[in-house]
Formats: structure tokens, C-alpha cells, sequence
């Protein structure tokens, strides 16, 4: 007999209530447990989105067939139960309130340490990061300063990667091999809020030699991940996956375009709006002139491993 991608469904949904007492799941949330569980090839399948294919099966089954053993269970995102537990005393409100209820609730400035540290050990960046609050920009109109301020910005120091002799004939040369980044940071980023927080990005960005929209969660399917591909051809604007399992795992989907002037009227105008984007040109123009990070503690905190998996847990990161 053919394991279809209801068997599937229907063995995953089994195991997430007997191993984890979890009892609704979205498509996409099947197949990553069913990846946990180490079953997902048991289907055949040589499909790019194969949470896809389960969703699709299960809406023709409970759309075709009386005896379906599958229950729909809210919308945005719509999950799926098994119809015996649902009936088994076990209401979809019930399972409703659990899912909307989660234990901790965390905030976008909560996932700035992750990013920090990822941006820190990343071969690519190696840079300091400065969290921005835009609460204390001179007052404006309600929401303008979101699409003005980055929520973090960063540098890259060459002292920190380059011998004295190095530097010392890069200055000979008049190149700079300073960087300065900017990113946007989103809990989730759905196909519904892309190009929103996709221009946020590209609105508070344009003072950097590279910008990053940076998500913890998105959308996982190939429309999403085309349209973010075409907004970069066209905008420049890169996009990083945050990993809160393995911090230092996380990834650069698809890199930024990079600028090599700075715009620095922009910056101007933001170090004028922002006190904590003077104080980290402050410490960048002081740093430099030592030609060493004089003070860290002048940017954000680098978390060490086990500061960092008590960060994401006491925060209900996941």
C-alpha cells in the first residue's frame, strides 16, 4: 500500500500528541515535525514544498470524503487535528485557546542578542551591533521614525581583522575597508506583510553599505522566496534567517547588495533625530582614532553560549 501524504499527516499528528501533547498542527508544522520524527521519507516524494502537497491532501479528503479523520481548526494559520481526539471530549475552541495562548510572549527587541551574536562570529559581518531606539528620536508624526531608524545598527572594524603593517598600506592606498550595516528586525514575516516590512528596510537602510531585513520565522514556500529574490534584484536589501536552536547556524538567505559609499547626508540626519545613533558614531569615530575597540560595553553584548540559551529560554524563543 502507497504512504501518501495523508498517512503521513495522520502518523505525525498521532506522534505530536502522544510525544509532545500537541494536538493541531499547520501543514508546514507537519512536515517539520514528521523531519523531527525522522519519517519524512516514508512518502516518495521528490516535490521542492511537500508541506504543500499535505495541505492540499487533507483539504480533498475532508472536501471529498464523509469519513474524513481530520478536523480544521482556526485560520491564519489554518491548523489540522484528528477528528477522534476533537470528538473525545476535547473542544476546537479548547485547542484553539491553547494554540493562540502561548507561554511567553517575546518581543522584537528580544531576538537583538541573537542577531548580535550571529553578526559578531559571521565571517562576513565580524561586526558590533548597536540596538536603536527609535523612542528617542525628536517627536513626529506617529509611526514615521519606524520607517526612518534601523532596530539595530552595526560596523565592521579592519583593525580587528588586519595586521598593523596591513592597515598601515591600506591607508598608504586611501581605501577603507570599514563597513556599516543596517537591519530591520521582524518576529515573522508573512507573504501578506513582505513588501511592507521589505520597504521599511529599504526606508531606514539607505545610509549603510548593506542592509538587512531579519526574520526569525517566514513564510516557506517558493512564492515567498521568489518575491523576496526580485525585491533584492531590484532594491539591494538582504535577508537573514535567525536560528534560535543554534544561534551561530543562522543564515544569510540571500546577501545584500553593498554600497560602497556611504549616503552621509542620511547619516547626518539620523545621528541629528536619534542620541543612540550619535552615541554609536561616537564610539566608532573613538574607536577608530585608537585603532582598537576601546570599550565594548559601548555596544551591544555579545552573549556567551550559555547567557544566550538562557536568553531564548527565559524568553520563550523558539
Amino acid at each position: 500500500m502507497t504512504y501518501t501524504f495523508l498517512k503521513l499527516a495522520e502518523e505525525v499528528l498521532e506522534e505530536a500528541k502522544k510525544r509532545e501533547n500537541i494536538q493541531a498542527l499547520s501543514h508546514v508544522e507537519i512536515w517539520e515535525k514528521a523531519e523531527k520524527y525522522g519519517i519524512q521519507n516514508k512518502c516518495s516524494s521528490s516535490g521542492k514544498t511537500p508541506w504543500q502537497s499535505i495541505c492540499a491532501q487533507i483539504y480533498v479528503d475532508m472536501k471529498d470524503n464523509a469519513k474524513t479523520i481530520f478536523a480544521k481548526i482556526g485560520t491564519r494559520p489554518v491548523r489540522f487535528a484528528l477528528k477522534k481526539y476533537v470528538e473525545n471530549g476535547v473542544k476546537i475552541t479548547d485547542i484553539e485557546q491553547k494554540i493562540k495562548q502561548p507561554k511567553t510572549i517575546f518581543s522584537e527587541r528580544d531576538l537583538h542578542p541573537l542577531l548580535t551574536k550571529f553578526v559578531y562570529s559571521n565571517s562576513h559581518f565580524h561586526c558590533y551591533a548597536k540596538t536603536i531606539y527609535h523612542e528617542t528620536s525628536a517627536k513626529h508624526k506617529i509611526g514615521r521614525n519606524h520607517w526612518l531608524h534601523p532596530d539595530l545598527m552595526a560596523v565592521y572594524f579592519p583593525f580587528d581583522s588586519y595586521q598593523t603593517g596591513t592597515l598601515d598600506i591600506i591607508k598608504s592606498f586611501y581605501e577603507s575597508k570599514m563597513k556599516l550595516f543596517s537591519f530591520e528586525m521582524k518576529k515573522e514575516i508573512t507573504s501578506s506583510t513582505l513588501r511592507e516590512y521589505y520597504f521599511q528596510a529599504v526606508s531606514n537602510s539607505s545610509w549603510a553599505n548593506e542592509g538587512y531585513l531579519v526574520a526569525l520565522k517566514f513564510d516557506q514556500d517558493d512564492d515567498f522566496r521568489e518575491e523576496m529574490q526580485r525585491l533584492n534584484n531590484s532594491f539591494g536589501i538582504g535577508f537573514i534567517q535567525l536560528d534560535a536552536t543554534n544561534v551561530e547556524q543562522s543564515s544569510v538567505l540571500i546577501p545584500a547588495k553593498i554600497h560602497e559609499q556611504i549616503d552621509w547626508d542620511s547619516l547626518d540626519r539620523l545621528i541629528e533625530e536619534n542620541p543612540d545613533v550619535k552615541n554609536f558614531v561616537d564610539s566608532i569615530n573613538g574607536d577608530v582614532l585608537l585603532q582598537k575597540v576601546k570599550n565594548k560595553n559601548e555596544y551591544d553584548e555579545i552573549f556567551d553560549n550559555s547567557k544566550m540559551e538562557k536568553w531564548i529560554k527565559d524568553k520563550g524563543i523558539e
